[in-house]
């Protein structure tokens, strides 16, 4: 019982014209492998319709309504992402060029380091200060899995400790979106909450924040503050940790104590610090989400603030201040920190034109960030078709 095709049960009752329901969405993007695990469907649905399968995917768990929402706002279905860069900094539609909009760079480092953080611990000393400042009520975060090693699940941390707990890096998105209904959380009424994510999870924030709705159980509204980690890919867990770093290459999880992609290697390392493999990331290309190769946003461009290890000496964080929210959340953690100007603007922009290059080589659609917000399913399905992205067909299925 996967599914079911909609249209043969209306028999000859007339739809409303333009509406999309989430078989549409599963064809053009889940089932073609294009989804890139945001979660953003599952947080526009105000029906909540949509949840998160034991694949990690999103998965209808009631019935559609055909609302067309979750297309809509799909980073790689109906939402023209590039259009989100003009939503935050200065709202004057910068076409991403370089480092896009902003308002302060820095390279920046805790002083004194936050144990156990990496890069420099910049976004876990923000996340604290503006928590003890009583600025935020919650940061939407990944820490490990209690069941799985290295593999990252979305977390509300709502203590400096807990963000203490979240620090270091996973390389599986999370479908933090799908987890923006912060159930089970003490929080006030009205909570304000910041979100480090990916840029297409920023996006997607700043989509819906732009088109207000009725978001079913989702407190979109209440993301105060955007943080993106710079991005080039994200993986799937099953194929990065399990298949190409354990099995493949024989490394026990439970030994492992930090992963990370720095200058274009993935590097592993165990529990005491040392090197258990260094190799380039192309080799892991086949565990990558393969929607990540259409997104040419690896500056982060719709969030407040943009954050990475890139341009930066070793140790240290490359800081990009987009927005007045982040410069007013900025200020608070600037007496913690060690700052300088940005060390190699250079190396962000030479990453940012080879992760442009292989998005423009993959996109289908036109790219502009001066198009309207969304796109039409059928102008979906005329750019895509034939080509080895095009939506999977399936056999209408009845319960």
């Amino acid at each position: 019982m996967a599914g079911f095709d909609i249209r043969e049960m209306m028999n000859d009752i007339d739809e409303a014209p333009g509406k999309v329901w989430f078989w549409d969405l599963e064809q053009a993007v889940i089932d073609a492998d294009r989804c890139v695990q945001c979660g953003v469907c599952v947080a526009a649905c105000p029906t909540d319709s949509i949840g998160i399968g034991s694949d990690d995917l999103p998965e209808l768990v009631k019935m559609c309504t055909g609302c067309s929402l979750c297309w809509d706002f799909c980073p790689r279905g109906g939402l023209q992402y590039e259009a989100t860069w003009k939503i935050s900094g200065n709202g004057n539609g910068h076409r991403g060029n370089g480092l896009g909009h902003v308002e302060e760079s820095y390279t920046a480092k805790v002083d004194p380091a936050i144990e156990g953080v990496q890069d420099g611990g910049f976004v876990s000393a923000l996340l604290i200060s503006l928590l003890e400042n009583d600025e935020i009520d919650g940061a939407l975060l990944a820490r490990e899995s209690e069941t799985e090693r290295w593999k990252g699940e979305a977390f509300l941390a709502t203590t400096p400790e807990e963000v203490r707990e979240c620090a270091g890096s996973f390389y599986n998105q999370t479908l933090a979106l799908g987890h923006v209904d912060f159930k089970g959380y003490d929080l006030p009424p009205n909570p304000r909450i910041a979100v480090v994510g990916t840029p297409c999870e920023i996006e997607g924030i700043k989509a819906m924040q732009a088109r207000p709705w009725t978001w079913g159980t989702s407190q979109v509204e209440a993301i105060t503050l955007t943080i993106a980690l710079l991005c080039t890919k994200s993986f799937n867990y099953e194929k990065l940790m399990l298949e190409e770093i354990r099995d493949k290459r024989g490394v026990d999880l439970d030994n492992v104590g930090r992963v990370d992609i720095i200058r274009g290697k993935m590097i592993v390392q165990d529990l005491e610090g040392e090197s258990i493999f260094e190799e380039p990331i192309r080799d892991f290309h086949n565990a990558a989400l393969k929607g990540c190769d259409e997104c040419a946003d690896f500056m982060g461009h719709a969030a407040d603030i943009s954050v990475g290890s890139v341009g930066s000496a070793d140790g240290y964080s490359s800081v990009l201040v987009r927005s007045e929210e982040g410069r007013v959340a900025f200020e608070h953690v600037r007496d913690r920190l060690l700052t300088r100007p940005l060390d190699k603007p250079q190396a962000l922009d030479k990453l940012d034109a080879l992760d442009k290059r292989v998005a423009f080589s993959t996109l289908k659609r036109a790219f502009d960030p001066d198009a309207p917000l969304f796109i039409d399913f059928e102008d979906h399905l005329n750019d895509y078709a034939g080509t080895d992205r095009a939506p999977v067909e399936h056999e209408a299925v009845r319960y």
